[in-house]
């Protein structure tokens, strides 16, 4: 249960890191400055669910696994932006690197 709970803070942080790290790339004719504030902003929220996820993920899984679950979840939600906010594909190259990161996952979960 901790970890379901740990993944889902994990995933909602995500949804919010992925827009303030991409989200400006959409409206790249508002100057720097905006873009810069604007990410600042939406990132502050990213850390509300970031943290407690760790806090509470640390202890049932190790650091590395918490890291490996969480780039997982940076990926799989990375696909969905790029896909329906930024309208890019899913090449076979990049699905093929995205397998090998989830296999890599699953070295660091295997018991």
């Amino acid at each position: 249960m901790v970890i379901l709970r740990t993944g889902l803070l994990l995933l909602i942080s995500n949804c919010f890191m992925t827009t303030a790290w991409y989200g400006h790339l959409k409206y790249k004719s508002a100057p720097m400055w905006v873009a810069i504030l604007l990410s600042w902003g939406i990132a502050f929220f990213e850390y509300l669910f970031q943290v407690p996820a760790n806090r509470l993920g640390y202890g049932a899984m190790t650091a590395y696994q918490l890291k490996i679950l969480q780039e997982c979840i940076t990926l799989t939600v990375f696909i969905g932006f790029a896909a329906f906010v930024l309208g890019e594909g899913m090449s076979l190259r990049y699905g093929i690197s995205f397998l090998l990161v989830l296999a890599a996952a699953g070295v660091a979960f295997y018991k």
